[in-house]
């Protein structure tokens, strides 16, 4: 029995500097926390993969301090995921945005 598989797209920049992007296909029915670990990404940057496994079971999302999504949509890691979908991780601020226009305008 073959199990039927979709394609889907993930996205990171785990800092200014440099960018993740990776095309796989998962089983139909991943959730976005299977694909992570499917990806290899979990393994390749600790600090998402402890976040992942502290939100793991998260079934409402924390607008400010979430860092997954999906086409721009905070999702939960439960989330199931549809063929041609792009999970996409948000690494936190260290600057308030406003702020930094702000003090870009003034010079």
């Amino acid at each position: 029995m073959n199990e039927v598989m979709i394609g889907i797209s993930l996205a990171y920049a785990p800092s200014s500097t440099e960018q993740w992007y990776l095309e796989i296909e998962v089983p139909r029915g991943s959730s976005i926390f299977m694909a992570l670990q499917l990806s290899g990404w979990l393994q390749k940057d600790r600090e998402l993969a402890q976040w992942c496994q502290q939100h793991q079971d998260a079934v409402m999302v924390d607008k400010k301090d979430w860092r997954v999504g999906v086409f721009s949509q905070k999702q939960p890691l439960s989330y199931e995921l549809a063929a041609s979908d792009r999970i996409e991780i948000y690494r936190p601020l260290h600057i308030d945005p406003m702020n930094k226009r702000k003090k870009r305008a003034a010079l």
